[in-house]
């Protein structure tokens, strides 16, 4: 297995484990969307995390060696897989976090972009996207995702040189969220997803498919869309316990059903 999944308190942990680099062919992409399903299915699972088994790397994209020899009907299918893998995070409805350690190129980016957080360590390595390099284009969602997240223009230069950047840079740009010291990374983004799984979770995935759903529509479909969702999420047993624990004046015990 090149996917490695575990369950921490309610986070269910994702690492790619396929030394050196993480580079991942057409199986560990079944893998990795076998593996976000199972966030999306499983009840104790609250929130995940992202992240890399290996030092020096978070992942480098695609296994070039696997390509080189692929039909053109194979490469179309690999593509698919591909953007299932990380259309399958952006709309699962509980939030995930990429822990981005070490070098996060290609489709390692385009995978930490699906998320819906960034964090990353302080040190010696870099973000890029690079298949501009193999006279290809980002396949993996990055020609869309990255635009929407910082300006058109850093975004294209990216994309256009293959040019990485550090971490301080891309923390700079809007890529990363937050950039913590090496020692006490994985701590860190650990407390602070179990934060997140002690939550509202229900509603924290609401919140999450109203913001990426309703961006891709009008502003009249996307607050049907928010509706929508607040009628589902006032049925739930969380809105109960919410409302109950504030006319009490006590911390709500929130479940995420």
């Amino acid at each position: 297995m090149a996917i490695d999944f575990s369950i921490d308190n309610g986070v269910g942990i994702i690492s790619f484990n396929r030394p050196p680099a993480n580079a991942y062919d057409h199986g560990v992409l079944v893998e990795l969307r076998d593996a976000v399903h199972r966030v999306a299915e499983d009840a104790a699972v609250r929130v995940a995390v992202v992240r890399s088994a290996n030092p020096k790397f978070f992942c480098t994209g695609a296994d070039i060696s696997t390509l080189q020899n692929s039909s053109r009907a194979q490469f179309a299918n690999f593509l698919i897989v591909a953007q299932e893998a990380v259309e399958a995070i952006t709309r699962t409805p509980k939030l995930f976090i990429a822990a981005i350690a070490g070098h996060c190129i290609g489709g390692g980016l385009e995978i930490a972009l699906g998320c819906d957080f960034r964090w990353a360590s302080e040190g010696k390595y870099k973000l890029g996207l690079a298949e501009v390099n193999l006279g290809l284009s980002p396949g993996m969602g990055g020609t869309q995702r990255l635009p929407r997240l910082i300006p058109k223009s850093k975004a294209l230069h990216m994309m256009v040189t293959g040019e990485p950047i550090p971490p301080e840079e891309a923390l700079a740009l809007g890529i990363l969220d937050r950039l913590v010291p090496a020692a006490s990374f994985e701590e860190e983004v650990m407390a602070h997803a179990r934060k997140l799984a002690a939550g509202p979770t229900m509603a924290q995935g609401y919140i999450k498919l109203s913001v990426n759903n309703g961006l891709e529509t009008s502003l009249a479909q996307g607050l049907s869309i928010e509706r929508a969702h607040q009628n589902q999420l006032f049925a739930s047993e969380d809105v109960a316990e919410g409302l109950k624990a504030f006319l009490e004046k006590r911390g709500a015990q929130f479940g995420g059903q």
